[in-house]
């Protein structure tokens, strides 16, 4: 992908502040109930229906938690969706026993991981400035900075799926070493951590924990 220049930039420029006005004049924030629905009264689950997830729908949470921002767009993320039998039990190697039934009775389990060598991907991803030279030959900066944007891809990951009515499951619990080695070997791929998919079994859940108050947790400066 080459970077836009001229009129050709202006105009996307142009097109791009448009939509955004627009959407902001149709909706300026979401309702309650969708709010809470992502966020507010949504809950971990760790019980499942066998209601399965189309493939479709793993396309769609994925063009959203792209469509979230990183760093120069970096977009370090990578994800496997366990889904097979035979996915399932080479996952299971890699869990402690106390999980094992949690991720397998899921319809879906991603690994959400993160590749340290995202920044050979800049000229596509960020065409108007090369940036690898801030990457190339620093292999904890490059590690560093695919680990905190592949974080927050994760969670826009999470996000996404509640947006789209799923009920997800983060989990750790489980050897990093393994899961690399059994899923990306021979790659530049990292895992992070887990996160079961799927139509929740409501009857499992227990009572929301507690959460610490704004003041107990934020200051100003």
């Amino acid at each position: 992908m080459n970077a836009l220049t001229g009129e050709a930039l202006d105009r996307a420029r142009e097109e791009a502040q448009a939509a955004f006005r627009a959407l902001k004049r149709r909706r300026t924030a979401l309702d309650a109930d969708s709010i809470d629905l992502i966020l507010g009264q949504a809950r971990s689950h760790y019980a499942w229906t066998d209601r399965p997830v189309p493939r479709e729908t793993l396309e769609r949470i994925y063009e959203l938690m792209a469509a979230g921002p990183t760093s120069m767009n970096s977009c370090p993320a990578r994800i496997v969706f366990v889904t097979s039998p035979e996915g399932k039990a080479r996952l299971a190697r890699a869990l402690k026993a106390k999980n094992v039934d949690k991720m397998k009775a899921a319809p879906v389990t991603a690994i959400i991981a993160h590749d340290v060598e995202f920044w050979r991907e800049l000229p596509f991803l960020f065409p108007h400035e090369d940036r690898r030279p801030h990457f190339e030959g620093k292999p904890e900066h490059a590690e560093t900075t695919a680990f905190r944007n592949g974080t927050l891809q994760g969670a826009y990951f999470m996000i996404a799926a509640r947006a789209l009515g799923l009920d997800v499951g983060a989990m750790s619990g489980f050897s990093n070493e393994i899961v690399d080695a059994e899923f990306f070997a021979g790659t530049t791929v990292k895992s992070n951590f887990l996160c079961n998919l799927g139509y929740a079994d409501e009857t499992a859940l227990f009572h929301k924990l507690p959460r610490f108050s704004f003041d107990q947790v934020c200051s100003f400066a």
